[in-house]
């Protein structure tokens, strides 16, 4: 059998970032996923009609390339996420006004009404699980920028 100091370069689970961050975000998941149960969305489709509620006040049209580029989720992920808010009547996807490949994204009354709905029992639960960091939230939140804006070139 290998010896574990051979294998990981941490003495101890706790010391691995990776693994931390692995355990807090299933740890939260589950959280964000049961309080979501009631309005029959997951969370990626509670990101993405999020997303797309937030930006679509902007003036201009809004592509799924775009929504997917601001929620950093895959394109093809995206596309199948839509399809099912689609086909639940909380968005539209209309012929865009100048690219013929692309589809300009909506939110119907009924996916607006589900946003707000959805947005508050989602903050509260945010709130209440981050509690903890008091006042750190803020610098937590900075960091978490950092690390997406310095990851953004190599990932996506």
């Amino acid at each position: 059998m290998a010896d574990n100091k051979e294998i990981f370069q941490v003495e101890s689970a706790e010391e691995s970032t990776g693994f931390l961050l692995w355990q807090i975000s299933s740890m939260w998941q589950r959280q964000i996923n049961a309080g979501l149960k009631q309005f029959d969305l997951t969370h990626a489709q509670f990101v993405l009609l999020a997303s797309l509620t937030w930006l679509v006040s902007e003036d201009k049209p809004l592509t799924q390339a775009d929504l997917a580029a601001h929620a950093k989720m895959d394109v093809m992920m995206t596309s199948n996420v839509l399809r099912t808010l689609e086909d639940k009547g909380l968005i539209l996807r209309n012929p865009h006004p100048t690219d013929t490949r692309a589809k300009s994204l909506a939110v119907t009354g009924k996916g607006l009404k589900l946003a707000g709905q959805a947005v508050q029992v989602v903050e509260g639960i945010d709130k209440a699980f981050f509690k903890s960091m008091g006042v750190d939230v803020s610098g937590f939140n900075k960091q978490l920028l950092k690390l997406i804006n310095e990851n953004t070139l190599t990932v996506g």
